[in-house]
């Protein structure tokens, strides 16, 4: 059913990226942010919004009169499953943050549940967004790389105690989960939206430079094969001193070569293809900027204009609960491995 009128949205999570959420909601003619909900108090997620009604729970909001469509969970990542599943069953769209859920089955609890009570669940992978991405995606959906042989994910950042700070959820088992659930998702989905599924995965992991600060790897070295054919690997880290040294994807094919790298995977250097000349891509937006740390690209205006565009029945999600499950599926059975290997 389409939604006449402005699109009221609710932000779950005022840290980063909830902030981010709610300043794309605002800057849009079509939506409304009608709440923000965090356990923090006002002030020490420093809002400075007093015209927009605050919850300290999810509950509170949903228990209160406010009428809205559309929550966006952008809360730690342990969280984002069962507060989706909380939203639907009050009949509400869900936008949710990477990832849709920490594990493959919480995945499906929330598809399941959207199915009965026909919401739509939108997964926030905004690196699709990006020039490079929608150029390599319809070079590879016509066939221009002909035959895809080798895939290489490489993506080496930087956190350190500026990013895991005690008594924080990051870098904890249940709350954060892992360094490709939190740092490498979006490139793990790039991987998957171009490529399909993986199999036969092999892997090393370490923790380098993180013992005292996570409860998980830092880094790790893995390879595997698409079920479509070729094979891949992802070489991963955040063990990089002082600031990320890059974010890559290179792509051998039958009939050409591909790169696409810089820190956010934002630059075209390479394009190598038989009879083929690379087009102009638009500039890519920048970086997430955190203060001592910088994210994936700020994307979140082309997250946030199509869920408006799908709520009213223009489009459809760009990227999809299914989707979401899928990267969460492969993230999943790569950190199988891990567990056997690290006994975590």
């Amino acid at each position: 059913m389409r939604i006449e009128g402005k699109i009221k949205f609710a932000v779950i999570g005022a840290g980063h990226i909830g902030k981010r959420h709610a300043e794309m909601i605002r800057r849009e003619d079509e939506a409304e942010l009608v709440a923000l909900v965090d356990i923090r108090d006002h002030k020490e997620c420093d809002i400075e919004e007093p015209d927009v009604p605050f919850f300290n729970s999810i509950e509170d909001l949903l228990n209160s009169d406010l009428e809205f469509d559309v929550v966006n969970i952008c809360t730690p990542n342990g969280l984002h499953a069962a507060q989706s599943i909380v939203a639907l069953e009050n009949n509400k769209h869900v936008v949710c943050e990477k990832p849709m859920g920490l594990s493959k089955d919480n995945c499906e609890k929330v598809i399941f549940k959207s199915l009965q009570v026909s919401k739509n669940v939108f997964c926030v992978m905004q690196n699709r967004y990006s020039p490079p991405s929608e150029w390599i995606k319809e070079i590879v959906e016509d066939g221009v790389l002909g035959e895809i042989l080798m895939v290489q994910l490489n993506c080496y950042w930087n956190r350190d105690n500026r990013y895991y700070k005690k008594g924080g959820w990051k870098g904890t088992k249940d709350l954060d989960g892992g360094t490709l659930f939190t740092q490498f998702s979006h490139f793990i989905d790039i991987m998957y939206w171009l490529f399909g599924d993986i199999d036969n995965i092999q892997g090393k992991f370490a923790d380098f430079t993180h013992k005292d600060s996570t409860d998980f790897e830092d880094s790790g070295m893995v390879s595997f094969d698409f079920v479509n054919g070729g094979m891949g690997c992802i070489n991963y880290s955040t063990s990089v001193a002082n600031q990320n040294l890059e974010s890559s994807i290179t792509i051998i094919g039958r009939k050409g070569s591909v790169k696409i790298g810089g820190q956010y995977m934002n630059e075209v250097e390479v394009c190598n293809i038989e009879g083929y000349k690379m087009p102009e891509l638009k500039a890519s937006n920048p970086a997430n900027d955190y203060g001592p740390y910088k994210g994936s690209a700020a994307n979140h205006n082309y997250v946030i204009k199509n869920v408006i565009d799908t709520l009213k029945g223009r489009t459809s999600a760009t990227t999809n609960a299914l989707e979401g499950l899928k990267v969460v599926e492969i993230i999943e059975r790569i950190y199988k491995v891990r567990n056997e290997q690290l006994d975590l």
